[in-house]
């Protein structure tokens, strides 16, 4: 499994183009890889047969992980699985659940609900059983989906997500859906993009409302063939009976003793008629009343998830007062009547307004820099009246038109050519200097500030960076960007000149080691021989990390973007 993007861990083989036996050839596209990122093709470099393929579609390899083999026909290549496959063994007993919790797995890797290491939470577990209906597995008293039906889960659509919005449904229950149809629209921190699928059958089941949030990985769909009752299922799935193994629990397994929690939780889905009560009594686990008696909760006033509305510890844990959930008791009596921003005399109000997955990200990683990056600023006045000579010729002639924002990006390319160590990032044990150069141009949206990359920036013309800045700045506005749209950048440009601001400081968008941030240019009166006249003069601010950037090395920056940006013929070079 090769390295498909700077975050990528893992990529899950979404389908094989090739099966055991084919001839392939050395640019032909063996698989499709869905990363942390995007869905890309994976080719082998090689030519031959295929002997053999570990990741079946529908799993994930980690990184390096051998996922086929090429060679010739009837060649003996179990050689080369000895090491790997003893590095699984172990990681076996260590964790018995691997990856089977993480992805659903596909038919060929059906393991019988007898083997102790069966972990049900994965979309077919059950080698035998009746289709349609859901199984519980004897030993660990957890659900498995019925045969055909499949999870589908949020995916992890940038690289700084945490959770997805849904913003609308494409399909309902009950709908046939194709393998390529976008199910659902989802907001990550930075887009709103498309969700789909890559399973076909009919929507059994939609987890996650339009207008809510779900967690990476956490089920939003299921799908399968018409007519499964996947109930029992998903209501093990809430009640939290199918975590009872997870890896973070394998201690409890091997003789650790938190069972207040594991008992309660595994025995949610089938213990339902020992909790349950015609006295009056409220249908819980004993964890549940146990926390909701900690934490001063009335336990009759949490509504449960569970199998026929019993309580558990995760109701407890995300029970919210109802007062706090009534929009009307939180808001002052002008936030109805009055938008935001509007007063009336003498009546104090405000109104409070629901963070969006942006902004969440937005306040998150700029707090992280800001207070985990030592800053330091250098600023530098730029005299414009070449650039601006230069850009006017050069529109004449242009097929799109030319901004100054974009001759400062060509010249940042071309100054980090030759100031390598502001080209940098802190990895924490050590620098990374990059050789590529992306440079990314901060873009104001309603929902916050988003930051599309001008890959090889160095290496394209004026022209070029024109049509892409327009072209990404256009579907940032639009909420169209993709994820390799938006990261990888190793430098970045915020411009408030637009906006008459002369200067002001940026904060380092990670992981980069430096932003600049540019104000209006500016007509002031200067000296100009023996007597005075006028120039047009723009502010610079750099901010630096000084764990990479000295104050020497991003002055020696600034004096080269100087004379590009004083001198623009330069850059035609």
């Amino acid at each position: 499994m090769p390295l498909l993007s700077d975050t990528m861990t893992e990529g899950k083989i979404i389908s094989w183009n090739k099966k055991v036996g084919d001839t392939v050839k050395a640019d032909d596209v063996l698989a499709d890889v869905e990363t942390d990122k995007a869905t890309m093709e994976v080719n082998g470099y090689v030519d031959g047969t295929l002997l053999y393929i570990g990741v079946p579609a529908g799993e994930a390899a980690q990184i390096n992980q051998i996922i086929a083999i090429v060679g010739k026909e009837g060649e003996d290549y179990k050689s080369l699985l000895d090491k790997e496959g003893a590095a699984a063994k172990t990681a076996a007993t260590a964790n018995p659940e691997g990856i089977a919790d993480k992805l659903p797995t596909t038919a060929t890797q059906q393991t019988e609900v007898s083997k102790p290491q069966t972990q049900n939470v994965s979309t077919e577990t059950l080698a035998a059983g009746q289709a349609g209906t859901a199984k519980v597995d004897p030993k660990t008293q957890t659900v498995s989906l019925p045969e055909g039906a499949k999870e589908i889960r949020m995916p992890l659509l940038s690289d700084t997500m945490t959770e997805g919005k849904i913003i609308s449904w494409n399909k309902k229950v009950g709908d046939f859906v194709k393998a390529d149809d976008v199910l659902a629209d989802v907001e990550t921190d930075k887009a709103t993009m498309e969700v789909v699928g890559y399973e076909e059958g009919t929507l059994l089941y939609v987890g996650v409302e339009a207008g809510k949030a779900a967690k990476i990985n956490e089920i939003i769909a299921i799908v399968g063939k018409a007519g499964t009752d996947v109930s029992v299922y998903v209501a093990a799935e809430k009640a939290g009976g199918n975590r009872a193994q997870r890896p973070a629990d394998v201690q409890l397994a091997e003789g650790s003793q938190p069972a207040e929690e594991t008992a309660p939780e595994q025995s949610a889905v089938n213990d339902d008629q020992t909790a349950a009560s015609t006295n009056g009594r409220v249908k819980a686990s004993p964890l549940a009343k146990k926390l909701a008696a900690d934490k001063g909760i009335d336990i009759r006033k949490v509504s449960g998830s569970g199998d026929g509305g019993r309580v558990t510890k995760k109701d407890v844990d995300g029970y919210v007062p109802v007062v706090a959930k009534n929009p009307e008791a939180v808001k002052a009596p002008t936030a109805v009547s009055n938008p935001v921003g509007g007063s009336v005399t003498g009546v104090e109000g405000h109104t409070d307004v629901p963070l969006t997955q942006m902004r969440k990200t937005i306040a998150r990683r700029l707090g992280e820099s800001k207070f985990g990056a030592p800053h330091f600023y250098l600023t530098m006045e730029i005299n414009m009246d070449n650039a601006i000579n230069v850009r006017t010729q050069l529109n004449e002639l242009s097929p799109v038109k030319i901004s100054f924002n974009d001759l400062i990006i060509k010249a940042v390319a071309l100054s980090l050519r030759q100031h390598p160590n502001v080209n940098s990032s802190w990895m924490s044990d050590f620098i990374r200097l990059n050789h590529h150069i992306h440079i990314g141009s901060a873009v104001a949206t309603p929902e916050g500030l988003i930051v599309p990359v001008i890959r090889f920036a160095d290496q394209k013309t004026l022209s070029q960076i024109a049509a892409e800045a327009k072209e990404l700045y256009g579907k940032a506005k639009d909420k169209k960007l993709q994820p390799n749209e938006f990261s990888g950048n190793t430098f970045t440009i915020s411009n408030l000149g637009m906006m008459d601001i002369e200067e002001f400081t940026a904060i380092i968008n990670p992981p980069d080691s430096a932003i600049l941030a540019v104000g209006t240019i500016k007509e002031v009166v200067v000296k100009k021989d023996a007597g005075f006249g006028t120039a047009n003069i723009m502010k610079l601010t750099m901010s630096c990390d000084h764990r990479t950037v000295d104050g020497a090395v991003g002055a020696a920056f600034l004096q080269t973007l100087k004379k590009y940006l004083e001198n623009p013929v330069m850059m035609l070079l």
